[in-house]
């Protein structure tokens, strides 16, 4: 594996999922990635519902590049077939999508595998499957996500405590509440409109940076 488990758990810290619905005229995806990434963000998924295959992997492709150069890991939502193709450091898939299919020997193992999870159960079935981290919300709600269920952080805890694998808490987080998930556990937050909905995306993510420290406990 490119990234040892130590360096993938350190990676969790400030996950940032992109969103191109906050673009403004004349950005493009990777401009304000950079940005993201100069201001501290530790980790980069590409999640673009809207976007046909062949965009969604060309700009999978700039935004790996981009990510190399920084020595971030990259990971591409929900298309092994994609996130294969471009070299991206691995995948990120719901519960729905470990159902029936073997994600990890689709990806070798090399490659890091995410996997969505919202109980207890659905984070040991995301171990089991071979996931070298879970993503958990949503935590406060979250406008990206229609059927998110919303999770407190008492259940954030739980789900921690269950498996010895990073956990990354996701779902509205913002500089107004991240401090609320001191104590559960996560290894980190990760963030969608808080950055890429920012005015100044960059800053965004340096502020949220700052206080991810303060929450997550590093052995």
């Amino acid at each position: 594996m490119r990234f040892t488990k130590n360096e993938i758990r350190r990676a969790m810290l400030l996950y940032a999922v992109t969103d191109r619905q906050w673009l403004r005229a004349g950005e493009t995806l990777a401009d304000v990635c950079q940005e993201v990434l100069e201001g501290g963000a530790t980790f980069l998924q590409i999640r673009e519902k809207d976007l046909d295959p062949t965009d969604f992997a060309q700009e999978a492709r700039a935004l790996k590049a981009l990510c190399s150069a920084y020595q971030v890991p990259f990971v591409v939502n929900d298309s092994v077939e994609i996130a294969l193709d471009i070299g991206a450091d691995g995948v990120h898939v719901g519960q729905s999508d470990i159902k029936g299919r073997n994600i990890r020997a689709m990806l070798g193992s090399d490659k890091i595998l995410g996997i969505s999870a919202g109980t207890v159960e659905e984070a040991v079935a995301a171990k089991r499957a071979g996931a070298d981290y879970i993503g958990v919300g949503a935590v406060f709600g979250t406008s990206t996500k229609k059927d998110a269920r919303s999770l407190t952080v008492e259940k954030l805890r739980e789900i921690s405590e269950a498996v010895d694998i990073p956990v990354v808490a996701i779902g509205g987080i913002n500089i107004q509440n991240i401090s609320r998930l001191s104590g559960s556990g996560v290894d980190g937050v990760a963030v969608v409109s808080a950055i890429f909905g920012a005015e100044r995306p960059g800053e965004a993510a340096a502020n949220l940076l700052r206080l991810a420290r303060n929450v997550v406990e590093y052995e």
